[in-house]
């Protein structure tokens, strides 16, 4: 895969399995909005939103779910460094629990947009939902795969968010959090009832909600 060179509303990832991305704006201040976590049993749901700079082109951002911890990095390293904007934010397990999954991730998308500076003035949005943000924009299907700006707020969401699942294994081993950094795997399923739910888990997934009956 490729990225395209040309004005950023033209960065297109080269992939034959999508029809060609039409997008509604041509200036420069377009930020991709992703995120990541909406599928963990524990942690904040992060997103970030990244306006690229045409003058800084960076190699090789595609999905972050393709790309190994170690690549995903050193690109989050460079998208801080000639990135025109970026911002990461999120919505903690707490505000998942009040207000669900959906209403959540697209609160910690609006964070990532306003604290954008400079501003963006139109958005593209990983998924098939806008987030509910006042600027205009357009929702795009696996758009990590398809535009620049998306896999790169991809690559921060994610580094940002295994980051925190790192931490958290640091306060408490016995749970795997660096292995399956919060996901419902097996091995996460067993620590949960072993040890039952910590502060950090999320009350309304059901797992936890069973392990919480349990108590």
């Amino acid at each position: 895969m490729a990225i395209k060179s040309g004005p950023i509303e033209h960065w297109l990832i080269e992939h034959a399995d999508f029809p060609p991305l039409e997008i509604a704006y041509g200036g420069e201040r377009l930020a991709g909005v992703d995120e990541v976590g909406r599928g963990p049993l524990i942690g904040s749901v992060v997103a970030a939103a990244v306006i690229l700079d045409p003058a800084q082109p960076i190699d090789g951002l595609t999905d972050s779910k393709k790309l190994t911890a170690r690549r995903r990095e050193a690109l989050d390293s460079h998208i801080r460094e000639r990135a025109l904007a970026f911002a990461v934010a999120e919505a903690s397990a707490a505000e998942v629990d009040a207000l669900n999954i959906y209403h959540a991730t697209h609160l910690a998308m609006r964070r990532a947009i306003d604290a954008l500076a400079p501003a963006a003035e139109y958005l593209l949005v990983d998924g098939n939902k806008m987030p509910g943000h006042l600027l205009p924009g357009q929702a795009v299907v696996k758009g990590d795969a398809r535009h620049a700006a998306i896999a790169a707020a991809s690559i921060l969401a994610k580094v940002a968010r295994d980051a925190q699942m790192v931490a958290l294994d640091m306060r408490y081993p016995e749970y795997g959090f660096a292995r399956h950094k919060g996901y419902p795997t097996k091995e996460h399923l067993a620590a949960l009832a072993a040890h039952g739910p910590l502060e950090e888990h999320r009350r309304s997934f059901a797992p936890v909600q069973r392990q919480l009956a349990l108590l």
